[in-house]
């Protein structure tokens, strides 16, 4: 069934218009009146709506039911990626948010082939927002995952996180995760570096944060691979792709 995000939130017996990307979409769709739908806010839950109008710029939708459903991992995991360029990161964005990636941290790092600033920073996670959202309407989730304004590596490990089990994906590594334990706080944190890799000073000043090096076998994975292979890994050990 055709979900749709709704930045506003509606409340059941309701006429509501929809704003105009949607309106675009659902003559893409070619949906009819009648047709159902779902609409959902990103905050939790779902609605059952139905197109009663159609028009050329227009479309109405009757909410016709709310469901508290929630399609979230019992693993909340958080990845601080490094900014890596154009198709590659956005990959990342989308599959992560399907594999169930629930905060997005980029990370200016020395070896980041895009340099982003100002307007232009603001522009581009703007847009990875709206990657985000287009996930979540294609996976079926029902909360948004955050992407957070781009912080250069000292920055972000200055300001910590809000969990201490943080893993850092490095091919130096020594640990597996065989090796580690289930987070007791049932929340990790990941972080992966861009094109290139993480500059050897910057793997250090990770470690001397408190990041945990973790190693994913004996062969180099890309940016867009490494975050995206672990997080599947972490599912099956701690997650939902067991249950």
């Amino acid at each position: 069934m055709p979900r749709f995000y709704l930045e506003v939130s509606p409340t059941v017996g309701e006429t509501l218009s929809l704003p105009d990307e949607v309106v675009r979409h659902i003559q893409v769709l070619r949906l009819r009146e009648g047709d159902a739908l779902t609409v959902f806010t990103g905050l939790g839950g779902e609605f059952s709506a139905r197109l009663v109008t159609l028009a050329k710029r227009e479309a109405l939708v009757l909410i016709e039911s709310f469901h508290d459903i929630s399609r979230e991992s019992p693993l909340w995991l958080g990845l601080a990626q490094g900014i890596s360029s154009g198709d590659r990161m956005e990959f990342t964005l989308q599959k992560g948010v399907e594999m169930g990636i629930n905060v997005f941290q980029p990370v200016s790092m020395e070896r980041s082939v895009v340099r982003l600033s100002g307007d232009r920073a603001d522009k581009r996670v703007a847009r990875w927002q709206d990657i985000v959202r287009s996930a979540c309407e294609q996976c079926g989730r029902n909360t948004l995952p955050e992407v957070r304004p781009i912080m250069s590596l000292r920055e972000w490990l200055a300001a910590g996180t809000e969990t201490t089990y943080r893993l850092i994906l490095s091919p130096v590594g020594d640990r597996t995760l065989a090796g580690i334990a289930p987070p007791a706080s049932g929340k990790l944190w990941l972080m992966a570096g861009p094109e290139g890799g993480f500059a050897p000073g910057e793997e250090q000043a990770s470690f001397d944060a408190g990041w945990q090096p973790l190693k994913l076998g004996p062969r180099v994975l890309r940016t867009e691979t490494a975050a995206l292979a672990a997080v599947a890994a972490l599912q099956t050990l701690w997650g939902d792709y067991t249950t």
